[in-house]
């Protein structure tokens, strides 16, 4: 393993360009056009242009990006997360051309990638699965049967993919029909395939998840267990480890179910298994996510195991580069993704000029970034900026750090879901671990929207009060705005249009 071709873009191709560097192995990076700058390429000790901004003509080309292999002599491939991650035709293809593909074997990953045979899987190491309807989604009276015999709420759910796209709660049987038809929809725009089933969706739960590595051999070890029940639109925001809503025998039966799904399947890499845990600590399996994870860093702070050097260790020897016995974890690690996003506009993605960026640093501090100020957020990738971490000996510490980190980020341009982030950081039901999956979106988020609808007409009269005192008008505005022989401001949200036309939005913010 001489030269790594890195099939990914962002703060993941940044993590793996990092270990191949330490590693002391060769890193070539692909990008589309508008990534030309980015953090990723000027990383690299290599990089090839593999097509304009759109994904599906550069990050999911896979022809391009075996192209790029070829003519750099690389002869490795580690797809990151996202993107051919978890395609199980990328990996044949990457396979075929002779190169070693960093990840699970292309039939492992087509097994685990369906979650209807995912869940086959689980049902036959005697590890419980939600309860669920996997017929035909055109059988409507079939879905409606099996969602009353469930009972509801239920979730349509994509077949294949991840990160909740083609998700949707069902309440009751007149909104299933529309449902089926919008999670097909989805389903098929973003993974190719619009195959759908039914799950019965468990009110607040847990969202327990199992790290593994396996040889491909049936030799697999877990690095133990994450929390991510704080989450949006069922994606993840925050994780953690170890998780505080379990026992140590729950632990240990989560391990044990984990760790027996990778020696079924004969799994190779890294892997996580994923659960949903009741309040009474019963479990049960979701899906298994055939790759590297976005929320790795956490386990690695607490095991001190670097999991992308594993997946490489692993691929070279064709072993495991420890066994069970050599892996324990202390202290607690903690998590959060900053991303361009409107938390009060339903978390829409944004993209724009980076005008500023500065991280936080500290001995218990990790980031893992793939921006810097003068950057530019695309609007035709995932919006996500960076994982800010924070290590302690105990959980409170880990999340005080990580509070305190977030106060220290600072990010200038579009919108970013960095205040969102404070504030949940520092709620008490966080710091106390009494939280569940739907907290953010049920609990939290109604009570900010409330809060924020109070405060408008303070925010209107301090924006009237600077803009007065700064003698800005309005933009457009044929007035003064002072009452000595100026008039006062009438519309305040003209008057920071006109504020910004000026370029002092940075000042402000």
């Amino acid at each position: 393993m001489k030269r790594v071709l890195v099939a990914n873009r962002g703060e993941i191709a940044c993590r793996v360009i990092a270990a191949l560097r330490e590693a002391e192995i060769a890193s070539v990076a692909v990008h589309s056009d508008v990534d030309r700058e980015a953090m990723h390429v000027r990383a690299a000790d290599e990089a090839v242009e593999i097509g304009p901004a759109a994904a599906a003509e550069s990050y999911l080309a896979i022809e391009k990006i075996l192209e790029a292999a070829a003519a750099t002599s690389a002869d490795t491939v580690h797809p990151g997360y996202g993107f051919l991650a978890e395609n199980a035709r990328f990996a044949e293809a990457v396979e075929a051309a002779g190169l070693t593909f960093l990840g699970p074997r292309p039939e492992t990953i087509a097994l685990l990638g369906d979650k209807r045979e995912a869940r086959a899987v689980a049902a036959k190491t005697k590890v419980p699965v939600v309860p669920g309807w996997e017929g035909d989604a055109a059988d409507r009276s079939g879905a409606a049967a099996a969602a009353q015999k469930m009972g509801w709420p239920v979730l349509v759910k994509a077949a294949l993919g991840g990160g909740g796209k083609g998700m949707t709660r069902v309440d009751g049987p007149g909104e299933l029909s529309a449902a089926l038809d919008t999670a097909a929809r989805v389903a098929a725009s973003a993974f190719g395939d619009a195959s759908i089933y039914l799950e019965k969706l468990i009110i607040r739960p847990r969202h327990v998840e199992v790290q593994i590595l396996g040889d491909g051999e049936g030799n697999v070890v877990h690095l133990f267990e994450r929390e991510c029940s704080l989450q949006r639109r069922h994606q993840k925001v925050f994780e953690e480890s170890p998780a505080p809503s379990i026992s140590e025998k729950t632990r240990r039966a989560l391990t044990k179910a984990a760790v027996a799904i990778g020696k079924h399947v004969k799994y190779r890499s890294a892997g996580t298994c994923e659960f949903l845990v009741d309040a009474d600590e019963s479990f049960w399996f979701l899906e298994v996510n055939a790759r590297i994870q976005v929320e790795h860093p956490v386990t690695e702070l607490v095991t001190g195991r670097d999991l992308v050097r594993a997946q490489l260790e692993i691929a070279r020897d064709g072993r495991l580069p420890f066994a069970q016995a050599d892996v324990s974890a202390a202290g607690c690690a903690v998590e959060a993704r900053l991303y361009a996003e409107d938390p009060d506009a339903g978390f829409l993605p944004q993209s724009g000029d980076l005008l500023r960026v500065e991280l936080p640093s500290g001995p218990w501090i990790r980031v893992d970034c793939g921006v810097a100020t003068g950057d530019t957020v695309s609007p035709h990738y995932d919006p996500m900026l960076a994982k800010i971490v924070a290590f302690g000996s105990d959980r409170e510490t880990a999340w005080r750090r990580l509070t305190r980190a977030l106060g220290q980020t600072v990010v200038h341009g579009p919108v970013t879901n960095l205040d969102f982030l404070r504030e949940v950081s520092s709620r008490p039901e966080v710091i106390a671990g009494d939280f569940h999956t739907q907290s953010i979106e049920d609990e939290w988020m109604p009570e900010r929207e409330r809060r924020l609808a109070g405060g408008t007409e303070d925010l209107l009269a301090v924006a009237a009060a600077l803009a007065d005192r700064f003698g800005l008008t309005g933009e457009g505005a044929s007035t003064p705005l002072r009452s000595d022989g100026r008039e006062p401001v009438s519309d305040p949200f003209s008057t920071l249009a006109g504020w910004r036309q000026r370029g002092l939005s940075e000042d402000v913010s």
